[in-house]
């Protein structure tokens, strides 16, 4: 594929589609911590930027080299990022619904956890790389640092969002937070595995 306009445009376009878990995540993180500062943000939406961009290239690798050991572990993907988000998403609702607010705001998304965010919602785009298959490697390497740049964008907003509704629903937002990822999880298990 040349680059031109058609390249960029189907880049930005699947870094949009890419991104909608990511966002909801940021949404759900952006509502338990209304009171994140704007380093913390970046570095959140940077998480999730990397992983969208890190495993469509993954992808791309795995196609260009050991096309049937990544064909036996797609069906794979659904189930993981069911159970990764599911626990995360369990573990907020059990503590908002006990009432540990303050403790769920003040330590709930540590650097683990977000590395397991940033794989559970981006595990998916493993499958990019069949879709991006025919580009060369500066092209893949290009498309996925598009689809960063756009995941980035999408999820500072999705915090943004998050911390406005968060501040107005403070009492049971990790509640909140935890239904989103739990639903997040099952949608992703859905298409997965029905469509």
């Amino acid at each position: 594929m040349q680059l031109g306009v058609r390249f960029f445009v189907s880049s930005i376009l699947l870094g949009v589609g890419l991104a909608m878990d990511a966002f909801s995540v940021s949404l759900a993180n952006g509502l338990n911590e209304p009171a994140m500062k704007k380093k913390r943000m970046c570095a959140i939406a940077g998480v999730f930027a990397f992983f969208q961009a890190f495993m469509p290239m993954t992808g791309w690798l795995c196609v260009h080299t050991m096309l049937r050991y990544f064909k036996i572990f797609e069906p794979m993907i659904p189930w993981i990022a069911l159970g990764l988000l599911a626990f995360i998403g369990g573990k907020m609702l059990v503590e908002g619904i006990r009432g540990d607010e303050e403790d769920v705001r003040r330590g709930t998304l540590t650097p683990w956890i977000l590395f397991v965010q940033g794989i559970a919602t981006s595990i998916d785009a493993l499958s990019v790389g069949f879709t991006i298959a025919d580009y060369n490697f500066g092209q893949a390497l290009l498309a996925s640092g598009m689809i960063a740049l756009v995941t980035f964008i999408i999820c500072m907003a999705g915090l943004r969002i998050g911390k406005k509704c968060g501040t107005k629903l403070s009492d049971k937002a990790s509640v909140l937070g935890g239904v989103i990822l739990i639903g997040i999880g099952i949608e992703i298990f859905i298409t997965g595995v029905f469509f």
